[in-house]
Formats: structure tokens, C-alpha cells, sequence
């Protein structure tokens, strides 16, 4: 295996001396899973029956029994239940508030008409013919 290198020049500008390049690698982010992929994962787990299905699993995943462990733990307290529906509910409000802006919009698009309706002299009745 080769390093890469490059030339270094000296004071006069002519050296070939080779410096090698270094690399600073970034460290690795730490993995975060979902509530719904917790629960998925442990319906799997629950459905492994045969000898080794499990350890197959948690390879096929990249996961550590540990995790399986914390898991399991996590959902007999009912810290993922209650984390599944804090997460459904603060997507809820994100999109209520969503909507709350749609319908004030639609609102001032409506009494802008109306006003307008009302500058030009038209009636309803006239309006709609």
C-alpha cells in the first residue's frame, strides 16, 4: 500500500524532499434509532424461535444484544410506548399548525375578495352571473 506524498520545496525553491500527507479522520457519529425501528426490531426478535435466529438478526442489523437488552427493558417500562406517542403527537401539532396557517391564509384571501367585491360596486347576485 502507498502513502500519498508530495514535494516539499526548500528555501530555494528546488528541493524534492517527500513529505507524506496526513489525514485526519472525523469521528464516527454515533447511530440513533427511531422508537419505530426499536419496536420493529424487538417484534422481530419476538418471532425469532429457532437457535440462532436471534444472533443472525442482530448481525444482519449491526446491532449488539446489548441494545436488544436496553430495548426490551425499554418497552416492558413503557419508555418506548410513551416516546412513540410524544413523537405522533408533536407531528400532530407540527401539522395542526400547518393548517392553522393554511386556513389563515385562505381567510385573508377571502375577506380580500369581499372587500374587493365590495370597492367595485358587484353584488353577489352579480358576481356569480
Amino acid at each position: 500500500m502507498s502513502k500519498n506524498t508530495n514535494t516539499q520545496p526548500n528555501r530555494n525553491g528546488f528541493s524534492t524532499t517527500k513529505v507524506p500527507e496526513t489525514e485526519v479522520v472525523a469521528r464516527p457519529k454515533r447511530r440513533r434509532f427511531t422508537t419505530a425501528y426499536k419496536l420493529r426490531f424487538l417484534e422481530e426478535a419476538d418471532r425469532c424461535t429457532r437457535p440462532g435466529e436471534i444472533g443472525a438478526l442482530l448481525r444482519r442489523e449491526g446491532l449488539y444484544s446489548s441494545s436488544l437488552s436496553t430495548w426490551r427493558r425499554q418497552r416492558e417500562r413503557g419508555h418506548l410506548r410513551d416516546q412513540l406517542l410524544g413523537q405522533e403527537m408533536a407531528k400532530l401539532r407540527r401539522e395542526n399548525r400547518r393548517l392553522r396557517q393554511q386556513l389563515e391564509r385562505a381567510e385573508a384571501v377571502i375577506d380580500v375578495q369581499k372587500k374587493l367585491t365590495e370597492l367595485l360596486g358587484l353584488s353577489q347576485s352579480n358576481a356569480g352571473s
